[in-house]
């Protein structure tokens, strides 16, 4: 006769997914975005050591940005490795937006020098690749605007805890003629 025991007395106070072999449980939160893993992580001390786990932060950050990370394993880790990232991406994302914003008011104030061009924006950014360094990262982006694709390249620097742009680089990449 076979029987079967359907509670454990050592799991009492345990949430379901607690009780799930830890490689169950790490593949389950992968699919979980990094605000979802960092409230996860708040919840007790087993799911604060498995949500901080670097298997986990490498496949949540390939799966959120680009795979290349110069093919090493960070410094810190890649909760602290996606974390920067992110920094990055939103400084990148605010340049872009200051010049959506303020791009017409420029113009206007310069418009003596620009008579004939009608270069305008928006942009829409098709690709980004970031790649960071301990105080340094650059982000990789092609753009589409409506004379062409761009690349772009912004460089940053971290200093006092901020990421700063230091460089900012646009040229067109030519199609010779050839329309997509």
């Amino acid at each position: 006769m076979v029987v079967s025991k359907f509670g454990n007395d050592n799991a009492a106070g345990m949430s379901m997914i607690e009780q799930l072999f830890p490689e169950v449980t790490c593949y389950a939160l992968r699919y979980l975005d990094y605000s979802s893993l960092c409230q996860l992580s708040m919840t007790s001390s087993s799911m604060r050591k498995t949500a901080n786990d670097d298997v986990l932060w490498r496949a949540l950050y390939f799966q959120e940005f680009t795979e290349e990370t110069n093919g090493g394993t960070p410094v810190n880790g890649w909760k602290a490795f996606f974390a920067v990232t992110k920094q990055v991406m939103t400084v990148n994302d605010k340049f872009f937006s200051i010049l959506d914003s303020r791009f017409d008011a420029v113009m206007q104030r310069w418009d003596f020098c620009f008579d004939n061009w009608e270069i305008g924006f928006p942009t829409y950014v098709i690709e980004s690749r970031t790649r960071i360094l301990s105080s340094v990262a650059w982000v990789s982006t092609i753009a589409l605007h409506h004379i062409g694709q761009f690349n772009i390249t912004n460089v940053f620097e971290l200093h006092n805890g901020r990421w700063l742009m230091v460089h900012h680089h646009s040229s067109i990449i030519p199609t010779n003629g050839v329309e997509n």
